[in-house]
């Protein structure tokens, strides 16, 4: 396969408008890879839940492993540390 070529558009129903010509001919077969552009909605704000997705990153789909290495590093932390005298 040559290298894809990305290019933006917008979905009407079956119908994908592209932004500017594929450079292809008229009834050229071609494989489609839909992703949504992760941008602003109209009111300038990220979807609900997807500034937190992008925040924890490889953790958004692991939160038990993510307590478990918090608690790991609340614990290493304490390792060494002379008591708090009152």
């Amino acid at each position: 396969m040559n290298n894809p070529t990305m290019l933006k558009g917008v979905v009407h129903g079956r119908t994908i408008e592209l932004e500017q010509e594929p450079g292809l001919p008229p009834g050229q077969p071609v494989f489609v890879s839909i992703e949504p552009r992760l941008e602003a909605n109209n009111q300038g704000q990220l979807r609900p839940g997807e500034g937190l997705r992008q925040a924890f990153g490889a953790w958004a789909e692991d939160a038990e492993e993510l307590d478990k290495y918090l608690e790991w590093t609340r614990q290493e932390r304490k390792v060494g540390r002379p008591p708090v005298e009152q």
